[in-house]
């Protein structure tokens, strides 16, 4: 083991992996340190019962960056995606259902069923959002230009950004500012009149979200799950076989072939400084390690307020970092079943298309409205949005023979926690899943005898035993006043931090979060960028 690294990455979470991957294909000796046993962070497999494999967090794959793939060869080293076919399943309470296809035709059949218009609309809106995608595309692997101090460098990306605004017609400028100011209902609702293609559409604009299908800003959430693909159908989503972490055992495996280091259990306790340069880490053990740079893939509160002193940032940075909004409002619930969901409107437990889906039970916008409103008092909601899949449909390895994994994703569950409602999350957490199996319940009757097992995480459970600050899963809000040049805070949106040769790689920098990669591939870029700095010191 080398007595110094170039590189010392904190945290083995994907964008952690992606950065490594790169350095170490650039030569630089480079060391990632994940303090849970297995790599993946948010991202990973986890057989928590016998025979039985969950994605514990993250569960579908979308929005990683094709050029993270191709770059560091990750196909080679296993990594695979089953799209998912159909996309949505949404029952409804009068008995009528609503399922959307990778076919833009066979969608259009099902969205008849509710409204002759919406079917004519709907290949003009999916077209309209890819023409909005495609000017946002080139920006998530750029490197987000300085609007605090202005260089040379930052100008001449304002003015490229404004040349290409200029050239954009009226129509998609329109859009764009819409995007970033309207709620999701108001997005939709010029679009279409059927409550429920509304409401399935406008899922994308509220996951993971502190906000409600009416809060101004949900409509860019939503946008920003349009931003991917798989197999070059964009928009779509799918299962990476062997369950996320296949991702992240591949990206692992990739950077270790280009020579880097992972040393799992490992647990970094203080970025070491001096003059106001970084020059290693303190493990918990009591180790320390010397690096001529440090990136942090822990999220921005984690590492300015967690691994570094206040008085070794200026004040008003930390007051910054201190102010951001981080707290998270979503639940994950992994069960083992027996067997398949038996729905009332589609009538079976053997694999059917609806069953290959994402299953969403929220009838109305009204629903997720007022289950947000719960949560804005500290109160789960008593009826929650539910995001559920079953990836067992696509990748039989992941359950013994016969037998089944479900993902619940559910919101909202706010982490801090109203008095009167209970003092913590370990309080409540069972009996607050209980109720989500009772909502499945309604809808697929004898559902709970087929569960097995069932395992709970927590907004709290997302911050213990995942790192992620107040459990947000974006490592801080995807508001409009903290994306793009404005994330993690004005003036800081360039990887680089006030500590001369630390850098964030994390979901905390732009473009933000979701499984991308696009992150740890632009602080990859400007490490590079500094390296002859760096190695002088």
């Amino acid at each position: 083991m080398p007595s110094e690294y170039d590189v010392v990455i904190i945290g083995a979470g994907h964008n952690g992996l992606v950065t490594a991957g790169y350095l170490a294909r650039a030569a630089l000796r480079t060391l990632v340190l994940e303090c849970r046993p297995v790599v993946g962070g948010a991202c990973v497999t986890e057989e928590i019962f016998p025979g039985f494999k969950f994605s514990t967090t993250s569960y579908l794959c979308s929005l990683l960056q094709e050029k993270v793939t191709k770059d560091l060869e990750l196909e080679k080293f296993g990594f695979a995606v089953y799209p998912k076919n159909p996309a949505f399943f949404s029952p409804f309470p009068d008995g009528r259902y609503l399922i959307l296809w990778s076919d833009s035709g066979k969608t259009c059949d099902e969205i008849r069923k509710f409204s002759a218009r919406d079917a004519e609309q709907y290949p003009h809106y999916e077209e309209y959002l890819d023409r909005l995608v495609r000017f946002i595309e080139p920006l998530l692997l750029e490197t987000p230009p300085d609007v605090a101090r202005r260089g040379l460098d930052d100008w001449q990306k304002l003015a490229g950004l404004g040349r290409r605004v200029a050239k954009m017609p009226a129509e998609e400028l329109v859009g764009h500012l819409r995007i970033l100011s309207q709620s999701a209902k108001d997005f939709l609702d010029p679009w279409f009149e059927s409550e429920q293609l509304k409401v399935v559409l406008a899922t994308d604009g509220v996951i993971g979200t502190k906000g409600g299908p009416y809060t101004p800003g949900t409509a860019y959430v939503l946008f920003h799950h349009c931003m991917g693909g798989v197999g070059g159908k964009r928009g779509l989503w799918g299962f990476v076989r062997g369950g996320m972490g296949g991702l992240t055992q591949a990206m692992a495996a990739s950077a270790r072939s280009a020579g880097a280091e992972i040393r799992t259990g490992a647990r970094v306790v203080r970025i070491l400084t001096k003059g106001g340069r970084a020059h290693g880490v303190a493990l918990a053990s009591g180790e320390e390690i010397r690096a001529k740079a440090v990136a942090s893939n822990a999220d921005p509160k984690v590492t300015f307020l967690k691994l570094l002193e206040e008085r070794e940032l200026p004040g008003d940075f930390f007051a910054a970092i201190r102010a951001l909004k981080s707290e998270g409002v979503s639940m994950k619930i992994n069960l083992a079943l027996d067997g398949l969901p038996d729905f009332t409107c589609l009538p079976g437990a053997a694999v059917a298309p609806h069953h290959k889906t994402t299953i969403h039970i929220c009838p109305t916008l009204e629903y997720i409205e007022r289950a947000y409103d719960d949560s804005k008092y500290g109160r789960p909601s008593a009826r929650p949005m539910l995001e559920i899949t079953i990836p067992t449909t696509y990748d039989s390895s992941l359950a013994p023979p016969g037998k089944h994994v479900m993902n619940i994703f559910l919101q909202y569950t706010p982490y801090t926690l109203s008095p009167e409602v209970a003092p913590s999350w370990h309080a409540i957490k069972e009996s607050y899943a209980d109720r989500v199996m009772e909502m499945i319940e309604e809808y697929a009757p004898g559902f709970q005898s087929r569960v097995l097992h069932r395992h709970v995480v927590t907004p709290l459970d997302l911050e213990e035993e995942y790192g992620m600050t107040g459990g947000n899963i974006f490592h801080g809000e995807m508001s409009v006043d903290q994306l793009y040049f404005l994330r993690p805070v004005p003036g800081w949106a360039k990887y680089r931090t006030p500590i001369r040769g630390l850098y964030l790689c994390g979901s905390g920098t732009h473009p933000g979060g979701g499984v991308m990669g696009a992150p740890g591939h632009n602080a990859a870029r400007e490490i590079r960028k500094d390296w002859k700095k760096l190695k002088r010191g």
